[in-house]
């Protein structure tokens, strides 16, 4: 699931640089272009560890920990089976 919003992140970065340069180079376009490149660096990161914390099952562990009863918990670990 990780490289398909990779791949979206990267799609969007470059359309919206692409709008920027539309009307031409400024100061703003160079902040926007560094705060999309940032964005996308930080969310590539996030579903990494997320990915990470699946396949240890951590995030099974944690749900479990309050007594994996509610149904919020329950969906979560099918989610997560699903994925797997």
């Amino acid at each position: 699931m990780g490289d398909v919003k990779d791949t979206y992140r990267e799609g969007e970065q470059t359309a919206k640089e692409a709008a920027r340069r539309a009307d031409g180079e400024s100061l703003s376009d160079d902040v926007g272009n560094a705060g999309d490149e940032i964005r996308k660096q930080l969310g590539n990161a996030g579903d990494d560890v997320d990915d990470a914390a699946g396949d240890t099952g951590a995030k099974e562990a944690m749900r479990r920990s309050d007594g994996d009863d509610s149904l919020a918990d329950k969906i979560g670990n099918a989610g997560d089976d699903l994925r797997r």
